[in-house]
Formats: structure tokens, C-alpha cells, sequence
């Protein structure tokens, strides 16, 4: 049986982030990366132009072999994980073999989440999640006139452009009132759905699909406020659940997620997750969530990769600040921290300018004179800087009227200041 020192389970962001953490600081350390996609690593937010062909495959991965072979790293692609035993401190593979480690990273991301719909397994669906969805459904697509989306998340929404983009008469079917109801409130998002309006999608929200049933290569969908919608392909995007199916009987705590610390240390010794996987700390209330950006992912990563390399200079966790950017159609919308429901009434304030015609938008949600969440359409702001300024928790009583009035220069004053 092969060992090795430090084991990684996943190749994406929050991987990649660990081993140049572990890296920095032990250099001669036995790694081994485990990925069960059979290709270099690349970031999930490119699929969506493979789809539409503004990215070759070929174009889109995040580092090349000789980047591991440098690195002294034994890169090991299409080697999927059955099962792991954090007692005996092995993991098993799909093809029957068996790695013993000393520390172990779960990074597996993600995978899409199929909902229970009758006779959703009896037509041909597409997901897109990996390199080979990305392929598979760019195939697909000259023989479609008809694409049905299920989802108006982020996932939806974006392939939903990218389709239109490839020539597809595309109708986005989302149970929500409005499109991507988990980052915007209605009103930004009225502003999103016209612009996809304006380019031939149909968006059909506030309903669900009931029933599907197969059309030749195609679909038939049965929606509950009556009707159909027929469609060549099918692309389900409805959300996404941690990849973490191989954790059965492995002895390590699991809930929705990988549950971890703030070293993102796993309830099992030597065993740490991050990224889409983990479920962390939340910065706003204290309970553990699944924070799935990717800034959380290598940020999660680094701490992990320091953690197993015992390097000294690490710091905690501070909690999981939602963070999005979202381009559409050659216009950009931000959503950065949580909207005003999520937080508790007292010491709130909000503020909220709205050109819907010109497809501007701008919120700030303060929370005892801290900013809690700002979002944007067509906005003038840096979500990094944003994100900052939540994370440190700084207290923007004295600057307020500045920073409400012109948000994107009085935070970027005061960071000049406090970053370090």
C-alpha cells in the first residue's frame, strides 16, 4: 500500500491553496493530490463558457504538470475516493487500491443536486459541474433549439447567458419569486430578468416542474400552475450539495457539510476540509455554513495547508462572509455579506438607490454602523475592499454620511489605513 505524508482529496481552488500553503513551509513533505476528474485541475466558474465556446478545454486549467512535477507533488487524475477510514488513516479507490496518509485533506468541492421530480430519471438531463458536463453539453447544443433550465441561481442564470449566446431558444424555470433570490432582493433582481428578457429568455418564476416526461431526445415538462414546456435539452441547475459521499462510516462528523474549526480541522485527528465541502463558521451569527465562493475556498485552503504543516504564522478562521460577482450581458451585479432579513431588526440601516430603466442599483445594509451587506448593479465599488470592511467589522459611525453617500471612495480611504 502507497504512503504518503500529506494526502489531498480534491484539485480545484481550495486544494491548490492548501498545497502552497503545505509548500511554503515543508518542502521535502511526501504529497500526493487525488482528483477523480481525469485532467489537470480548472475553477467550476469557467464551465460555463465552455459551453458557449469562449473557452477552449484545453485553456482552462489552473496549473500545468510541471507545476506538480516542481513542486515534487504526485498528481494523481481520475483516481475517485470510495471510502476513507480516518482511524486506520487510509483511503480507498474506486479502482480497489489503497493510500495510507499522516494528514489528510478532504477538498472535493461540490456536486449538483438533482431534485425529486417524477420522471426526472427517465429523460436525458444535463448537469454542469465538471470539465466533462462543460464538454458534453456543448456537443449537445448544436443539435438544440430548445433549452429548458431548471434553476435561476447563479449556476442557471450564467448558463442560461452563455446557451443564448450559442444560439439556443432558452426558458429558465425557477420555483423562487425572483431569479438568484439567495443574493439579490426582488428589485435587483427585476433588473437582472429584464435584461434577460430583452435577449428572448423566458424566465418562469414563482413555479416548479411537477413532471417530466421524454420526447424523443428531448423533454416534456409538466409545470404546477398548468401548461408545458418542451424542450430539446434538459440542463438541471437547482443547486449544489458538498461531495461527500465517500465520508460514510469514515469516522469523521459530517452534517450538511464536513464539519470543521477554524483551522478547519475535522472532528477526526489529522483530517482537515475546506472549500465547497467544509461547513465553517458563519461570521454573522456563529453557526456552521456552507459558504461556496470561491475566495472562501483558498482562503479556507491556506489555513488548512498551514494547519498540516504546522507553520506558526496561521491565523484562524474568521467566519463565512457570503461574496458574489455576477456578469451578465456585458453589465455586472455584486452581493457582498447578508441582506437585512438575516439580521436581528435592532441597529440596522439600510439605504437603497434604484434606476431601473438605466439598470442601476445600489444597497447598503449597516448594521450598528457596520456594514453588513452591499449590493449592486452597475455599481461603482470593489467587493474585495467590501468584504474587508465586513470582515474587520469596522465602525463606520464617523464616516457614515461619506460612505453612504460615495461608498466605493470613503472605504477605499479607509482601508488604506486599516489594511495590513
Amino acid at each position: 500500500m502507497q504512503r504518503t505524508h500529506y494526502l489531498i482529496v480534491g484539485a480545484s481552488h481550495a486544494a491548490l491553496s492548501a498545497l502552497h500553503a503545505i509548500r511554503n513551509c515543508d518542502a521535502e513533505g511526501d504529497v500526493t493530490v487525488l482528483t477523480r476528474d481525469a485532467s489537470l485541475p480548472y475553477s467550476p466558474t469557467v464551465l460555463p463558457y465552455v459551453v458557449s465556446g469562449r473557452s477552449e478545454p484545453a485553456r482552462v486549467y489552473l496549473r500545468d504538470a510541471d507545476y506538480f512535477a516542481g513542486l515534487k507533488v504526485d498528481y494523481r487524475s481520475g483516481a475517485a475516493v470510495s471510502k476513507v477510514d480516518a482511524g486506520k488513516r487510509t483511503v480507498a479507490l474506486s479502482d480497489g487500491s489503497e493510500i495510507g496518509f499522516a494528514k489528510l485533506l478532504i477538498a472535493t468541492g461540490a456536486a449538483p443536486a438533482v431534485p425529486p421530480i417524477a420522471g426526472l430519471d427517465q429523460v436525458r438531463a444535463h448537469v454542469l459541474r465538471t470539465l466533462e458536463d462543460a464538454i458534453g453539453l456543448r456537443r449537445a447544443l448544436p443539435k438544440s433549439k430548445r433549452v429548458l433550465v431548471l434553476g435561476g441561481g447563479l449556476i442557471g442564470m450564467h448558463a442560461a447567458e452563455n446557451l443564448v449566446a450559442g444560439g439556443a431558444d432558452v426558458t429558465v424555470v425557477e420555483m423562487q419569486p425572483h431569479v438568484l433570490a439567495g443574493y439579490f432582493d426582488a428589485d435587483a433582481s427585476g433588473i437582472i430578468e429584464h435584461a434577460f428578457a430583452a435577449k428572448g429568455v423566458r424566465l418562469l418564476t414563482g413555479e416548479r416542474v411537477t413532471a417530466f416526461a421524454a420526447r424523443g431526445e428531448g423533454c416534456r415538462a409538466t409545470l404546477a400552475g398548468g401548461g408545458n414546456v418542451e424542450a430539446d435539452l434538459l440542463l438541471v441547475a437547482t443547486g449544489v450539495a458538498p461531495a461527500m459521499r465517500f465520508l460514510e462510516g469514515s469516522g469523521i462528523r459530517t452534517d450538511r457539510g464536513v464539519i470543521v474549526d477554524d483551522w478547519m480541522r475535522s472532528s477526526a485527528e489529522n483530517v482537515w476540509a475546506a472549500g465547497d465541502v467544509a461547513q465553517a463558521r458563519g461570521f454573522f451569527d456563529g453557526g456552521k455554513i456552507i459558504n461556496g465562493i470561491l475566495p472562501d475556498a483558498v482562503g479556507q485552503g491556506r489555513i488548512a495547508g498551514m494547519a498540516m504543516a504546522g507553520d506558526a504564522g496561521g491565523k484562524p478562521y474568521a467566519g463565512g462572509v457570503p461574496l458574489n460577482t455576477y456578469g451578465f450581458f456585458g453589465q455586472h451585479a455584486v452581493s457582498v455579506g447578508v441582506q437585512e432579513g438575516a439580521l436581528e431588526p435592532s441597529g440596522v440601516q439600510v439605504r437603497k438607490e434604484m434606476d431601473a430603466k438605466g439598470g442601476k442599483y445600489l444597497k447598503i445594509v449597516l448594521k450598528d454602523d457596520r456594514l453588513a451587506g452591499i449590493f449592486g448593479i452597475n455599481a461603482a465599488f470593489d467587493p474585495g475592499i467590501m468584504w474587508e470592511l465586513v470582515l474587520r467589522r469596522l465602525d463606520l459611525g464617523p464616516v457614515k454620511q461619506e460612505f453612504l453617500a460615495s461608498p466605493q471612495q470613503t472605504a477605499r480611504a479607509l482601508m488604506s489605513k486599516n489594511w495590513r
